[in-house]
């Protein structure tokens, strides 16, 4: 496996240079910093200020203002004498897509320039093939390096910072044709921004690699490091996921691709985008960083990883049980007390229909529960009625329907006593199925699995989920041991961290391929628990239970209330499981992320919409006041539209 971070057994930051984003170092020794970015109209300075200054209140370090023309440039000016003359020392960045002389303008009043290599020269992507030979690649670059060069010269003569921000969803048609819409071609776009950089002796800036993607976001990233290391870079890492949406999606989403890359060490500062209000940014941010920190330096000892690939997605090949029940893209267990099953809405809350008092599965119906006491008399005939429509059941102390989970010692200690009792049998010994739980068990333990062969294991390590895991799912597949493993965590925190924490852990995982299925042990509600589990797996891209949202966070391109727009299509269309709509603000990366979305809503101009179907616009300059209406009829045009469920009764 090529070296990406600085080690794969123990969350260790991989150090890189600081840069000056105005009074505010990046990289280096500082910790990871907090940004976001401003919804107003930057031509609007009191509004604008406005918002920095809330943002700043509420612990964002950096902020980010869009810059599409020559008036937003001059307003930058304004905008940052009036937050001097309020006190207020924030950097301000300046974001610039399509426009070079808006940035050459603009770097004369602000920190940092961020501009998309996709796009700063580049017309907008068309997705059509163009063949390239090296004369005319070479020609494309040398276009680059005149337009972006004069850029170069004057951040490094008035000391300004800048990002290179690679977008997934802007990719240019030069890079696509050449290396494919991949993370590979992410990273080669950005590279081609950076070798410009350097060649002018200009180092003051560092990376981004954005998707709204959170596997090709975190294997972007990925690359861009082991590149880095292979040429002797060092320049530090702005990290984010982009067009996240909003809510708990929206925080799983960005919780899955930074926090797995900042428990490898990566990232020096980030920003959680959610089409929300900017300041709701902050506290996400917050709670990841201060995840990030509490595991530096937690890990296992140093291992050899011989199976995991970082260049692409290779889900680890197993064979499921056929005793008992599992869902084939990612199993979700819940546990429950006596308590809870007992309680009159267990069946709604492991999200099963009731038809006359009798549980009915749906597709966002729990497979698996666990019982945490030994099952009486009371909660008996409730498990047997999801028994019989095939909800697993486990338990410590099974009775005869359910099926055993135990610790891999006592599993042995069965284990060898029904080999003695065998012994004496005239019949073919039946061996019994059973699950394992494996904890905190050192490595040389292991090997016992090899001899029980469980029909499903549990990997539940306490200390340290993420390095315990890699190495045990190492040790695996070292052995073609093809045995479904459900990743079990063990979360004491608020309601809050937990989402951001098990998306993180569980994500970093299932990112990689590993992992078949996720119980989330903790104190809160079973419906909670149960709708957090399909969450993380939709957002892992393993099992789509719901609509999947791509939704940008507004900026000052936006050109209608986006905020209002999502609640609107979400409370029509988010019936619709394995359907993906895009809700793009405005055109910068609303073709490109098509791609990634069955269906777009994409502003065009004030009042007007386009409607896309992947990549393709299919219906143009829409008014807005019919355009959610003309986006269900497309999806009904396209067989994709299922009329929602009325509610049952129970």
């Amino acid at each position: 496996m090529i070296k990406y971070c600085e080690s794969i057994y123990q969350t260790k930051r991989w150090k890189t240079r600081e840069v000056m984003v105005g009074n505010v170092g990046v990289g280096g020794n500082n910790p990871v910093r907090i940004q976001s970015m401003t919804t107003s109209n930057t031509r609007d300075v009191e509004a604008t200020i406005d918002q920095v200054i809330r943002l700043a209140d509420a612990g964002c370090e950096i902020a980010r203002v869009t810059v599409q023309g020559m008036k937003e440039a001059d307003a930058c000016e304004g905008i940052k004498n009036g937050l001097l003359q309020r006190g207020y020392t924030i950097p301000i960045v300046a974001d610039i897509h399509f426009f070079p002389p808006a940035a050459m303008r603009v770097v004369d009043f602000v920190d940092k320039v961020r501009v998309n290599p996709g796009n700063f020269v580049d017309k907008r992507a068309s997705f059509k093939t163009i063949e390239y030979n090296d004369e005319s690649y070479a020609k494309e670059i040398a276009k680059i390096e005149e337009k972006f060069t004069p850029l170069v010269e004057k951040c490094k003569r008035l000391k300004r910072s800048m990002r290179i921000g690679t977008n997934h969803g802007s990719l240019s048609d030069r890079i696509m044709n050449r290396y494919g819409d991949t993370p590979k071609g992410m990273v080669e776009s950005a590279l081609e921004f950076a070798r410009i950089c350097r060649q002018n002796d200009y180092h003051d800036f560092m990376f981004s690699m954005k998707s709204s993607n959170p596997q090709v976001m975190i294997l972007a990233y990925r690359l861009l490091v082991a590149e880095m290391i292979g040429l002797g870079w060092d320049y530090p890492l702005h990290l984010g996921v982009t067009e996240a949406g909003e809510g708990e999606d929206g925080r799983i989403k960005s919780a899955m691709g930074i926090g797995s890359l900042l428990l490898d060490g990566i990232g020096d500062t980030i920003r959680v985008s959610l089409t929300e209000d900017a300041w709701n940014e902050i506290d996400p941010c917050k709670r990841l960083i201060s995840f990030a920190k509490a595991c530096e330096g937690k890990g296992v000892a140093p291992f050899t990883e011989d199976h995991r690939n970082i260049e692409a997605i290779q889900r680890r090949p197993v064979s499921l049980p056929k005793n008992f029940a599992m869902h084939r893209d990612g199993t979700v267990v819940l546990s429950a007390h006596s308590k809870d099953i007992q309680a009159p809405d267990f069946y709604k809350k492991l999200g099963c229909d009731v038809q006359l008092g009798r549980p009915k599965l749906k597709i966002s119906s729990a497979d698996c529960i666990v019982v945490v006491e030994k099952p009486t008399s009371q909660i008996t005939p409730i498990l047997k009625n999801l028994k019989e429509i095939g909800v697993g059941i486990l338990s410590n102390e099974p009775s005869e329907d359910e099926l055993p989970l135990l610790s891999l010692e006592k599993a042995l200690s069965l284990h060898t006593h029904q080999l003695a009792k065998d012994r004496f049998s005239v019949s073919l010994p039946q061996k019994a199925p059973m699950a394992v739980m494996v904890k905190d068990d050192p490595a040389h333990q292991w090997k016992i699995i090899e001899e029980i062969k469980p029909a499903l294991i549990f990997l539940s390590p306490s200390a340290d989920k993420l390095h315990y895991s890699r190495q045990f799912f190492d040790w695996l597949q070292t052995r073609k041991i093809q045995i479904p493993v459900i990743l079990s965590f063990h979360y004491a925190c608020s309601k809050e961290d937990l989402i951001i924490q098990s998306a993180a852990e569980f994500g970093a995982l299932f990112c990689d391929g590993l992992g078949d299925g996720i119980w989330i042990d903790a104190p809160y509600d079973v419906e909670f628990l149960r709708n957090l589990s399909f969450n993380i797996l939709q957002a892992a891209r393993m099992r789509t239970s719901k609509t999947d949202f791509i939704s940008c966070p507004s900026c000052g391109r936006t050109l209608f209330d986006l905020q209002d727009v999502s609640k609107r299509i979400r409370s029509r269309t988010s019936h619709l499981p394995g359907v993906k709509i895009a809700i793009m603000g405005c055109i910068v990366n609303g073709p490109g992320e098509m791609a990634d979305a069955d269906f777009g809503y994409v502003g065009s101009k004030p009042g007007m919409i386009d409607l896309y179907v992947g990549k393709e616009c299919i219906e143009k300059d829409i008014d807005f006041a019919d355009a959610d209406d003309r986006l269900v009829e497309l999806i009904k045009n396209h067989g994709r539209w299922v009329e929602p469920e009325l509610l049952p009764t129970a």
